[in-house]
Parts: C-alpha cells; sequence; structure tokens
C-alpha cells in the first residue's frame, strides 16, 4: 500500500472526527452566546404590597372638604317636567324636560334657582341631598335677573338654609366654590377663582343687562344652573347662572349673578311674586333712542314720555315733542343715575337695579343743551 493512500474502513468515513469536532466547538459558542444573551430567571410575582401611609391632608384640603360637607345639605337638584300631547291619541303626558339646581333659602321652604332653570315647564321636583324628593310650587321669578323662586309646601325637616355673603366687596383672585349637579352628576363641587368681576349680560329674550355679574374659572357645566357659588367662608356670594362657551361645555368662563342682587329680588318675589322694579315713570326705547341720538348728536336716554302722576312728573321731567312747525324738539335726556353714566335704555334700567322703590335718587339730564341734576323718588315699575 502506498504512504499517501488512506485506508477507509468499511462504513467509517474519515471526515467524521473533524467534523465532529468542529460541530462541539460550534455548539459550545452558540451555548455560550445563548448564556450571555439570555436574562435572569424571572422574580416570582408579588401579590401584595404595602401601603404607603399618605400623611396628613394639607389644610386647604380639609377646609375644602369641611366646606363641601357643610353646604351639600343645602344644595338641591331641581327636575323639570313639559306636557306633550301625542299625536295618535290625543292623551296629554308629562315627560322629563330638564334638570338643574338650586339651595335653599330659608326655614319655610324656599329654593331659588334660576328662571331659565323652571322657564315653560310644568312641574318641578326638588330631590334633597338625603334622597328624600318633593313636588314644587313656583312662587314667583324675575326674568330680566334669571331668578326664580319654588317652594316645598310640604312639613318636613329642612336642610339648613345657605349662609348668606356680600358681593360688592369681592376681590379678582379669590378663591370660589360652585356646587350643583352638571349633566345631572348631582352634588359635584368645583374650585376656582374670581376672574372678573362687573361683567354686563343680558339674559335671553330680557331685552335688559344684568350688572355685577361675578365671571369665574370654576367649572360651570349645563345643569349648574341655579346651584350657589360659595366664598372661602361657605357664604353665598352668587348663583352660577351661565357660562360663555363655543361648545356649550365649560371653558373657563362662567358667570354667576351677584348676591347682592338676589338680596334686592328675592324678598320681593317672596312677599309679592314678582320683582317690583324701580322705575322713573318715563317712556323710553331702545330703538327710537339709538335714532335719536343719531339724528341729535347727544349721548343719553331721551325721555319720550312722561306718565301722569309719575315720579318724573313730581320731579318735573319733560318730554320729547313735536312743535307747532312739526319739528322734533328734544325733551330731557337722562345722561346719568345716580353718579354713573347712561347710554342706552337697557343702562339706565340696569343703573336704577342698584336702588329700591322708594329711594330717592339724583339724574343728571340735558335739557335745552344746559346740563341738571334732578332729584327722583323712584317708584313701582311693572
Amino acid at each position: 500500500m502506498s504512504p499517501s493512500a488512506l485506508e477507509v474502513l468499511p462504513g467509517r468515513s474519515p471526515f467524521l472526527p473533524v467534523c465532529a469536532a468542529i460541530l462541539a466547538a460550534a455548539a459550545a459558542a452558540v451555548v455560550a452566546a445563548v448564556a450571555v444573551a439570555s436574562p435572569a430567571p424571572a422574580a416570582a410575582p408579588q401579590l401584595e404590597r404595602a401601603v404607603t401611609p399618605r400623611g396628613d391632608l394639607l389644610p386647604e384640603e380639609r377646609a375644602t372638604i369641611a366646606l363641601f360637607e357643610r353646604a351639600r345639605g343645602s344644595v338641591v337638584f331641581i327636575s323639570t317636567l313639559d306636557l306633550v300631547r301625542d299625536i295618535f291619541s290625543r292623551n296629554v303626558e308629562e315627560i322629563p324636560r330638564g334638570t338643574g339646581s338650586g339651595f335653599i333659602w330659608d326655614d319655610a321652604g324656599h329654593v331659588i334657582t334660576n328662571y331659565h332653570v323652571i322657564e315653560g315647564a310644568s312641574a318641578a321636583t326638588i330631590k334633597l341631598a338625603d334622597g328624600r324628593a318633593y313636588q314644587a310650587t313656583l312662587v314667583g321669578a324675575s326674568p330680566a335677573h334669571d331668578i326664580a323662586v319654588l317652594r316645598i309646601e310640604v312639613d318636613f325637616k329642612r336642610p339648613p338654609p345657605v349662609p348668606i355673603g356680600t358681593s360688592a366687596d369681592l376681590r379678582v383672585g379669590q378663591r370660589v366654590y360652585a356646587i350643583g349637579n352638571p349633566f345631572g352628576l348631582d352634588w359635584t363641587l368645583t374650585t376656582g377663582i374670581v376672574s372678573a368681576l362687573d361683567r354686563s349680560l343680558a339674559p335671553s329674550g330680557s331685552g335688559r343687562e344684568i350688572e355685577h355679574l361675578i365671571q369665574t374659572d370654576a367649572a360651570i357645566n349645563p345643569g349648574n344652573s341655579g346651584g350657589p357659588l360659595l366664598d372661602s367662608a361657605g357664604r353665598l356670594i352668587g348663583i352660577n347662572a351661565s357660562i360663555l362657551s363655543p361648545s356649550g361645555a365649560s371653558a373657563g368662563i362662567g358667570f354667576a349673578i351677584p348676591v347682592d342682587t338676589v338680596m334686592r329680588v328675592v324678598p320681593q318675589i317672596i312677599r309679592y311674586g314678582k320683582y317690583r322694579r324701580p322705575s322713573l315713570g318715563i317712556q323710553i326705547d331702545d330703538n327710537v333712542n339709538a335714532r335719536l341720538q343719531e339724528a341729535f348728536g347727544r349721548k343719553g336716554v331721551f325721555v319720550l314720555g312722561v306718565g301722569h302722576a309719575s315720579a318724573a312728573a313730581k320731579a318735573g321731567l319733560r318730554a320729547l315733542r313735536v312743535d307747532a312747525d312739526g319739528r322734533t324738539v328734544a325733551g330731557d335726556i337722562v345722561t346719568s343715575v345716580g353718579g354713573k353714566p347712561v347710554d342706552t335704555v337697557a343702562r339706565l334700567l340696569s343703573r336704577l337695579e342698584d336702588f329700591q322703590v322708594g329711594d330717592t335718587v339724583t339724574l343728571e339730564i340735558l335739557r335745552d343743551g344746559q346740563s341738571m341734576r334732578v332729584p327722583v323718588t323712584l317708584e313701582s315699575g311693572s
């Protein structure tokens, strides 16, 4: 046999020992790589966790909680019904109309809310925080102020009335709290600050402005209407009334009727069933007034007529007239009420709201181009 010849044994390849060595080395490398890349075995799941103590609530949190718990029982949920006639059976049925908020006013069972909450409704139900519900009767309303007074007639253990504060001394930046039922979510608390003061807004269809409105960034949504706006002492400073929002939801701009206005209007509604607004006893019209301002080049409110034996007549006010040549002659033009300027009919009526029937107020008027001051004792208007 030649020295270079390989002896091949039957059934055995000369490459097997070499291949086996190569495969063994590769396998070892793979095992080593896997050992390096594989994570450590997972720890056993921790089924229970220890609770971390939170410590005491902050003083501000405790104060807010206490305020809400004191005021919650005085806030009510109002749901209204509407009468509809079935077009097929001709039967008249009551269906849900809407919801809103309100608050207990006194121990006689009077409840305050917005007029627009109950406007057009056939019936209203008042639900208390403890779950009791009662049918309410309408005592009266002032649409111009968007205020309505309801009453629970039955004898029951009443929640305490909301403590009354003041609104004339409010400051921008002051903390405020709103409680109500937004979107039907009952007894909801939102907080914010007084964003601005002395805003003016005309309720829809009233033709008159409500003065001294409180602007707040506390979230006020549909259903909050009629609920109380409170200061940090838990006192009523306003009635949540409306929002300014293109979407219909809170955009951080809400308005509340100031409690000083409420204090003037509500007692009269309870006593007379309506608000007796202070009046001069003169005839005025916003559209005519705008044309006369343009024609005469004068700012103010033109007196179009003076009622017989009215407060204005007793004060000697003069009305617009037509002379013998058919020319329109301006009478008195009211330029301020109580030292505050007026340039529209709505502003004049709003200025009068700062007074009560029987008060004597000083008017500044233009008569024949001359400025004059005239005292007038206000009478009851319609």
